[in-house]
């Protein structure tokens, strides 16, 4: 796998290494050695997946001390926009955020540290997105920022007024009005 740097510290992309031949491809989708080599040791204890149709946005999330959450995530069908915001007191990002497109094409994988918010955007007819926790969830310690705070700039790509979003989405905090808890 190949690990590459975004412009947040701890915030990486990750590309597998494909083996193609007429008959499809094979690539390794996790390995722990190599990512407790190559990214952060972690232990991941739950797995998740979604499935969403264009438009829909989901996110910024976060999970609050002392439950906060890593994340390792890819999209397996589909195309999605998906996004880390700097949520870290004292962080010379704070606020600024990574985008990435991840796809069913491009195999890629977003690792999202502790101290992120997370989210995406569905860019095509359907998605199914994974994620690799390495905290359970705790319903009592679930938040996060508003995706449709402007301040952040992050462009979607796909108009905001049209997005498909939970009740719950859309009562976040904006970033202005939000206090860290990290």
């Amino acid at each position: 796998m190949e690990v590459i740097k975004t412009d947040i510290e701890g915030v990486v992309i990750i590309e597998p290494r494909l083996f193609k031949d007429a008959r499809g491809y094979f690539f390794e989708s996790f390995s722990q050695r190599e990512f407790d080599e190559k990214v952060a040791p972690i232990r991941f204890v739950q797995d998740n997946e979604s499935m969403s149709s264009r438009g829909v946005m989901r996110g910024l999330h976060f999970q609050r001390p002392p439950y906060t959450q890593s994340k390792l995530v890819r999209c397996v069908k589909g195309r999605v926009l998906d996004v880390a915001v700097d949520l870290r007191k004292g962080s010379p990002t704070y606020g600024q955020h990574v985008a990435v497109e991840l796809s069913e094409d491009n195999h890629r994988q977003f690792f999202v540290p502790k101290g992120f918010a997370h989210g995406f955007a569905v860019l095509s007819d359907t998605a199914i997105f994974q994620y690799k926790c390495d905290e359970f969830y705790h319903p009592e310690a679930d938040d996060g920022i508003s995706i449709l705070d402007t301040s952040l700039g992050i462009d979607w790509r796909i108009p905001t007024d049209e997005a498909i979003l939970s009740d719950k989405d859309t009562h976040h905090a904006m970033l202005k009005d939000f206090v860290s808890p990290f």
